[in-house]
């Protein structure tokens, strides 16, 4: 990092330090989520797990949208075009209005079936069913934060997004203390308290995030009123032509993500429960990188919005050193940890001892994870959503499954099977993007 100027260094710490806080402090509250619902037992956390990646499928069209949000505004800050970039909210917060209601009627009604396709048993299937139809029939306060904030970050204002996120799962996480056991005079509601909970978390950081741009801003709604601004149709085409590649990426990846999910439901609640809390540690580590991915999409937006490509890529490498020092710790922390983790979950031997299985295999993994992240945030931010949907497609879509069944089933690795598929998935992701960040094609992008 020392060919880099200390001026560059800190603007990308200056940055990510906001989202990098912000994701892993949700991550460890998914993880002290799932820590509280492990106390109902083992198939309470079974039965959350099997709503992840349901969850995220009816997430996918939402998802892509601020991905397009975050890069177009990035792109219209550097340009020093704020109507621009308030045009791209107000036809982000109105697309996202009506497709949640969409969504939300969709997976209310049809929650069981969902549910019974990602293979569940009888001990989980029913509270998986209530949690399900919790969190997705409130889905609009997530929603509407999210849009949000994506334009903030664009914009560079990495610090509200992370204090709206911090303060709604911290009251996340108050609500599970008091609804999933039942404290303070609160009924003990388990799996169903932890999902209102979380819809209430929701509606406050959606209440801060709202707040927060009535603000006379970059990103403002008081400044869409003066000017007017409504939803235009070249706004709309721009959207569309970022948000279709990665709402197929998103899509794509949560069929290859599900796939591997039913494998590893299909293995009993145990190993189920083991599975989980490692996805859990997963989304830990992702969370550094997704964090420096945020300030790689701004910056890296900002920079070829100011037509700057070489700051551009000193700014995406200077991102992936950081992410390489931050994996390496992260790594030495999950090889001496890994037991001591589990043993907070679980008391059964079984479970403990598959745990320990794959806290080995995700040593590997966390090397691999934050560096494709990183890439990929620098390749959505120049733009390049076509090439990243084809990476993300080829690694989770087909290699992980595939890898995962053969290794689990043909091979009989059982459980740790499943997640050598993920290694597999994760150095192949890490390939093809690293390629083609240093390539340089991704600086030619027009957005």
């Amino acid at each position: 990092m020392k060919k880099y100027s200390r001026e560059n260094i800190q603007t990308v710490l200056k940055m990510a330090w906001p989202s990098v806080l912000e994701s892993f402090f949700v991550a460890l509250v998914g993880m002290v989520d799932s820590l509280m619902v492990s106390r109902v037992g083992a198939h309470a956390v079974a039965a959350v797990g099997l709503t992840t990646q349901p969850k995220f499928i009816g997430l996918a069209v939402f998802i892509a949208v601020n991905v397009s949000v975050s890069a177009l505004v990035a792109r219209r800050k550097g340009q020093e075009n704020q109507k621009g970039a308030n045009e791209v909210l107000c036809a982000a917060c109105f697309f996202v209005l009506i497709m949640s209601v969409i969504v939300s009627l969709a997976c209310v009604i049809f929650a069981d079936p969902i549910i019974r396709m990602c293979g569940s048993e009888e001990a989980s299937h029913t509270e998986a069913v209530q949690y399900f139809r919790i969190i997705m029939g409130f889905i609009i306060f997530t929603v509407i934060s999210l849009t949000v904030n994506a334009a903030q970050r664009g914009a560079g204002n990495t610090k509200i997004a992370m204090k709206t996120n911090v303060a709604a799962n911290v009251v996340n996480v108050i609500f599970n203390y008091l609804l999933i056991e039942g404290h303070f005079g609160f009924p003990a509601l388990g799996v169903s308290g932890a999902a209102i909970a979380t819809v209430i978390g929701s509606m406050v950081g959606c209440i801060m995030s709202i707040v927060a741009a009535w603000k006379n801003d970059f990103i403002s709604f008081p400044y869409m009123w003066r000017e007017k601004i409504r939803p235009t149709l070249e706004v709309g085409k721009s959207m569309v032509k970022l948000g279709a590649s990665v709402l197929a990426e998103q899509l794509l990846v949560r069929v290859g993500f599900l796939s591997v999910a039913v494998m590893a439901a299909k293995m009993g609640t145990a190993a189920f429960a083991a599975h989980q809390v490692g996805m859990n540690v997963m989304s830990l580590s992702f969370s550094f990188g997704d964090g420096m991915q945020v300030a790689a999409v701004a910056l890296i937006g900002q920079s070829l919005g100011a037509k700057n490509v070489d700051m551009a890529k000193t700014y995406g490498s200077i991102c992936q050193n950081i992410g390489r020092m931050i994996a390496a710790v992260l790594a030495v922390v999950y090889l001496t940890c890994g037991g001591y983790l589990y043993n907070l979950f679980f008391s059964e031997p079984e479970i403990i001892a598959m745990g320990v299985e794959i806290m080995r295999v995700i040593v590997v993994v966390v090397l691999l994870q934050i560096a494709q992240v990183i890439y990929m945030g620098c390749l959505r931010g120049a733009g390049d959503v076509i090439y990243t949907t084809i990476a993300s497609t080829v690694s989770v879509t087909i290699v992980r499954p595939i890898a995962s069944y053969l290794l689990c089933y043909t091979a009989g690795l059982g459980i740790i099977g499943i997640w050598f598929g993920v290694c597999a998935d994760q150095l192949v992701r890490f390939i093809l993007t690293s390629l083609r960040f240093r390539s340089g094609k991704w600086t030619k992008i027009k957005i």
